[in-house]
């Protein structure tokens, strides 16, 4: 039998398993390990050995837990033959994650491993572990009724003691037989003996076929099991993942369609954070999205509020949405101060760029975030609303749930939109440790989240999202499949517009300010009013300006309703000026002054006449602004200057970029695990300590040699390349070995490797006593 260890196989590793193990298993180099005895520890600890374990495919995890039932060491030969199939595809998985170790003839699991899985294949503990917890007394009268010497005679007996105990024990035996291998029973451990036995339970227990573990439970030994399975570790071993079936589409419709729905999401998320530049919503005390802001902005985007969650906390993890003013995080009251919600710098940016690009950094950031959008709305276990952008809203498995749904996605036939159940069963088998309630609502919350973004098509992952999740050119694939956008609008007689499909940014930008969206749908219905063309030219716009607009991009005659109807909403706009008095009035028509006076609802403006042409308030100018409008006119704001004040939809900004920032669109959509440079640089580390650690200096006194002789060895070393024994005196005079590779003599200083302290020393000429050769000839 071999008396390799562990660690002794772990250091038998090439570079490329070590590295091929840390990409698997990076918490092993967090820090990096002193050497590999240290590493073998690490590996071997009860969490890393969890972690490890769910990492697992189903038939990984029953290879591994197959190696817990069958004697340590066993041969690959006898775990083929316990599980019925060949699966060194598996082991190899094992032993690239350090779970198994030894040759095909000498198969053991890593340290530690025993414990990790309470029942492995739904098997028992081994009799002796069974029956450890009986007092001795209870345990040799067991024995001396059944007339045996041993719990080892009990297991050579099995087959005669299932039988002679009765079909009825025998079927309470079969229900254990493929696990649990626990079950509940009272009064399990009364004294119980052959001639006293009555029920099943009680026969079982007085022929050693089941073991009290205490007054309520009853275990059955694995060899009993073993034996009921008729040998077999399992009734079916699944060596592949259930196939995912489902509708089956043209590739290119579905390809289309998830296009569509991308450029649909980066222009609606481009609307809602247009609209909050102008109107942001407040931050509440918790940090989050209050839930009127959210239903009012669903109904701005005719959106269901699980979308709009959906694409404001996408839109705040790809760096685009932040909080902006006073906002402490106290979680006291409703009301974050200030605080409101805004668009960042960043937004600027990505606006700039192509859809595709945008849709991929949107993409990228769904993918990436720990935030559930799914949960807004719902309630805590301490039944607390839980709002979108708040931090209860965040959960750490959400990154790998959404990786892991759409790599099954990526796993069924091109065009196959597989059912949920199906999607459920694939992840149970790829990774059948993780589950759970959140699991599963996960998995759905993705599928649903992703046909909303366009990373699906009728439920079929799209080529686009292939290749997004491959690293490759994903704009590209995109760009291939979105719709062309089109630069002309049919402009009716009943004053709307109609849109024959996503029309090109500036002039989708132009027409959402001076009219209001009716319709959504294959063609989109814009709405004039007095209201939208007043926003229009508030926003800087003249009216001759926004005719030559429309009339350039109307494919019929711009009716006269619609001109007469900007020229009139212009003759009154600015007729009006507001400033500051509190805030002013002022108009150079006279009449217009009068005409306000006289009416009864502008009491509330608190007017009082300064001049024929001014009117005087001590209401704050928005408010002004505000009341004058409501009673139908149409003024704008003055600079102290006099000028008139230009207001954008843009202009406000979050000052501060929050929590992130925006991310280019090629940057990798999944994080996982440390990159390989530092891979390497780890595995060198861990070489390097290992090495320090089993270098030692030969035995006797250090080497003494002549001060001009010693220079000339070291010199010679130095330029050969090698080890050398030297002998050093410390400041404090104590003399010491080392093993060192000279690098460079100067100044009076040796620079080495020092490989019995693995690192880089400055040795004072001086104070070296002598050099040898390592093996210690002279």
């Amino acid at each position: 039998m071999s008396t390799e260890t562990y660690a002794d196989w772990l250091r038998a590793r090439d570079d490329d398993e070590l590295r091929a193990l840390f990409a698997c298993r990076p918490e092993l180099i967090t820090p990096v390990p002193s050497d590999i005895t240290a590493l073998s520890s690490r590996a071997s600890a009860p969490s890393a050995l969890s972690r490890a374990l769910d990492r697992l495919d189903r038939l990984a995890l029953s290879v591994f837990e197959a190696l817990l039932v069958l004697p340590s060491p066993t041969t690959y030969e006898d775990l083929a033959a316990a599980v019925g199939a060949d699966v060194r595809g598996a082991l190899g998985r094992l032993r690239s994650l350090a779970l198994v170790w030894g040759d095909d003839d000498e198969l053991r699991v890593a340290p530690g491993a025993r414990g990790a899985v309470p029942h492995p294949a739904g098997l028992g503990p081994p009799a002796k572990e069974a029956f450890a917890s009986y007092p001795s007394d209870r345990m040799t009268a067991l024995l001396d009724d059944l007339g045996l010497g041993s719990v080892q005679a009990i297991c050579e007996r099995i087959g005669p003691l299932v039988a002679d105990a009765g079909p009825e024990a025998r079927a309470a035996l079969d229900r254990l037989a493929w696990g649990p291998p626990i079950g509940k029973v009272e009064g399990a451990r009364r004294p119980v003996t052959l001639a006293s036995a009555n029920s099943p339970i009680e026969r079982l227990l007085a022929r050693g076929l089941l073991a009290a573990t205490d007054d309520r439970t009853v275990t059955l030994p694995r060899e009993v099991g073993l034996f009921l399975r008729g040998g077999r570790v399992f009734r079916d071993l699944e060596t592949a993942p259930p196939p995912l079936g489902g509708t089956v589409r043209e590739r290119k419709l579905v390809d289309s369609t998830a296009g569509g729905q991308a450029f649909t999401t980066v222009r609606t998320i481009e609307d809602l954070l247009e609209r909050w530049g102008v109107d942001p919503p407040g931050v509440l005390r918790s940090g989050g999205l209050g839930i009127r802001d959210l239903r009012a902005t669903a109904t701005h985007l005719d959106l269901p509020e699980w979308t709009t969650a959906l694409l404001v906390e996408v839109a705040y993890a790809a760096g685009l949405l932040a909080r902006s003013g006073d906002y402490d995080g106290s979680g006291m009251g409703s009301r974050g101060g200030d605080a409101v919600w805004l668009p960042t710098p960043a937004y600027d940016l990505w606006r700039l760029h192509d859809t595709e690009r945008r849709w991929v950094t949107v993409a990228g950031a769904w993918l990436r975030m720990d935030r559930v959008p799914g949960l807004a709305g719902e309630r805590d276990e301490r039944d607390r609303l839980i709002n979108a952008l708040s931090d209860e809203a965040i959960r750490a498995s959400a990154p790998q749930v959404r990786r892991a749904t759409l790599e099954a996605l990526a796993d069924a036939p091109a065009g196959t939109a597989p059912a949920t159940e199906g999607v459920y069963a694939n992840l149970a088998w790829h990774q059948p440790r993780r589950g759970g309630v959140l699991r599963e609502r996960l998995v759905g919350w993705t599928l649903r989240e992703a046909e909303a973004l366009g990373v699906t098509g009728f439920r079929a992952l799209a080529q686009h999202t292939r290749v997004l999740l491959a690293g490759g050119d994903a704009e590209a694939a995109l760009r291939a499949v979105l719709p062309t956008p089109v630069d002309h609008v049919m402009i009716q007689a009943d004053l709307t517009a109609v849109a024959p499909g996503p029309l090109v940014a500036d002039l989708a930008r132009e027409l959402a300010l001076a009219a209001d969206v009716e319709s959504t749908g294959g063609a989109t219905v814009y709405r004039f009013t007095p209201e939208s063309v007043r926003r229009a030219l508030d926003a800087g716009r003249g009216a001759s300006e926004l005719i030559e607009l429309l009339t350039r991009h109307s494919t019929t005659a711009l009716p006269q309703p619609l001109s007469y109807l900007i020229e009139d909403v212009a003759r009154r706009h600015g007729r009006l000026r507001v400033g500051i008095a509190s805030a002013y009035v002022r108009s150079d028509d006279p009449a217009v002054l009068e005409e306000i006076m006289a009416d009864r609802r502008a009491e509330q403006l608190r007017l009082h006449r300064l001049a024929p042409t001014v009117l005087a308030s001590r209401v704050p100018r928005s408010e002004l602004l505000d009341g004058l409008r409501v009673l139908g006119y149409a003024p704008v704001a003055e600079s102290p200057e006099g000028s008139v004040v230009i207001t954008r939809l843009d202009s406000q900004r979050a000052d501060t970029a929050g929590h992130g920032a925006y991310e280019p669109a090629h940057q990798s959509v999944f994080g996982s695990g440390p990159d390989g440079s530092v891979i390497t640089a780890a595995v060198r580390a861990l070489r390097a300590g290992d090495e320090a650690a089993r270098v030692a200096a030969p035995n006797g006194s250090p080497p003494r040699s002549p001060a001009a002789a010693m220079v000339q060895r070291l010199r010679e070393a130095t330029d050969r390349g090698g080890r050398v024994w030297i002998g050093y005196l410390d400041q404090q005079g104590q003399a010491s070995s080392r093993i060192i590779e000279p690098a460079r003599i100067e100044g009076g200083f040796l620079t080495a490797y020092d490989a019995t302290r693995a690192a880089v020393h400055r040795f004072a000429l001086h104070r070296i006593t002598g050099v040898a050769d390592v093996d210690g000839a002279g």
